[in-house]
């Protein structure tokens, strides 16, 4: 077994980690307290080919494995949580969905500005009554005028309401088939588009640079050019490219725990009690030294489930377990890290009070834990 990343990812590692610490962290906190979605940073890493990486060249992207993605979430995360989500939201759902099915028309139009970094990727499948439960979506679309009319409200959006917010690839039912079961559809929405509004800004208790709203479809009509796959299948098709979600979920989860580590390390190097480092302390360093073990088991679990995927292997029990273990862990991390922090650790002007408030929807989004355990129990029994 050879556990060394490839150089060539080791390099672009790196350059991230460099850009990093020049363009983001200096910025974070200015962002996070004034809410500000930070769009220079997505154009400079457009530039750097990272708006695409997951998408073939030929796309306008990088075609990078998803091994050397996770190393790249690493860097972006440890940052920034939220440039890090954006950023994943983006690569991922903002942009698979096109990649997997569009036809070559759609890829060009859409998923080309976007991997290029020229534009952001949204998806739209929560909505104020639906979330776990994916096919309770009540958001329809109906046959009209050689094209569809969407009515509905979706909630909790990444990135469709930033000023190089290109549009929406949403989930909608079709009605229901002869077998009485409903059908589903995915549709791209451009931003603009008539009967298309964005809400505000909703008030979150982390991700505050993080773009997300709610938007509402009122009579939203888009021509039959803006389906995306096949009428039907349109569940199906969000369903399989949640395996790579959960992956990048869990990097950002592994990004976080390796943040608190290295700030807690630090500030216990730093501050002094009785006259000695708090490093000597024995009760802060087991809490490093747990902090320590349970960032490299999360660690080697997320680059083996990306490892698996880079394979064409199964991997949705090993994704499930990922993002389930390395969210956990970055929110254990993240709460230790406050208590060596002592007091400045609870103040909004410590860099590790932020990283706090990001840590807990990492436990809800792109499937909460409790779905992450029915699906790995559902795995587990069927294997055994």
């Amino acid at each position: 077994m050879d556990f060394d990343l490839p150089e060539e990812t080791l390099a672009l590692q790196d350059m991230v980690r460099e850009f990093a610490a020049n363009e983001i962290t200096p910025h974070a906190a200015e962002w996070s307290e004034n809410e500000i979605f930070p769009t220079k940073i997505f154009t400079k890493l457009g530039e750097l080919g990272l708006m695409g990486m997951l998408v073939p060249e030929e796309y306008g992207g990088a075609g990078s494995d998803t091994v050397t993605f996770v190393a790249v979430m690493e860097e972006l995360g440890a940052a920034d949580q939220s440039v890090a989500s954006s950023w994943n939201a983006h690569s991922t759902i903002g942009t698979l969905p096109l990649l997997a099915y569009g036809t070559e028309e759609q890829k060009h139009r859409w998923l080309t500005p976007l991997a290029k970094g020229e534009a952001i990727g949204a998806f739209g499948l929560t909505e104020p009554d639906a979330g776990s439960d994916a096919a309770g979506i009540a958001t329809t679309a109906r046959r009209a005028d050689g094209g569809w009319v969407i009515n509905g409200t979706k909630m909790f959006i990444t990135n469709a309401g930033t000023d190089i917010s290109q549009g929406v690839t949403l989930l909608a039912t079709t009605g229901k088939g002869a077998d009485g079961r409903k059908g589903y559809a995915t549709f791209y929405v451009p931003t603009g588009t008539p009967g298309y509004t964005v809400g505000a800004k909703l008030k979150k208790l982390g991700w505050h640079a993080m773009d997300t709203r709610e938007l509402v479809f009122t009579d939203c009509w888009v021509s039959d050019d803006h389906l995306i796959g096949e009428e039907g299948n349109g569940l199906r098709q969000f369903l399989s490219v949640l395996d790579g979600g959960r992956i990048s979920v869990a990097a950002l989860g592994l990004s976080l725990a390796k943040a608190a580590l290295a700030l807690s390390v630090k500030h216990a190097r730093e501050r002094h009690q009785f006259g000695r480092p708090l490093s000597d302390f024995q009760a802060v360093a087991h809490k490093i030294a747990d902090m320590g073990t349970e960032y490299q088991a999360a660690r080697w679990m997320v680059y083996r489930a990306a490892w698996l995927a880079d394979q064409g292997r199964p991997h949705s029990t090993e994704a499930a377990m990922a993002k389930l273990y390395a969210s956990e862990v970055a929110n254990r991390a993240a709460s230790q890290a406050v208590q060596i922090h002592g007091g400045y650790g609870y103040v909004r002007e410590s860099e590790i009070s932020r990283f706090y408030a990001d840590a807990k929807i990492l436990e809800i989004g792109e499937g909460t834990n409790e779905i992450q355990r029915n699906v790995i129990a559902r795995a587990l029994v069927k294997g055994a």
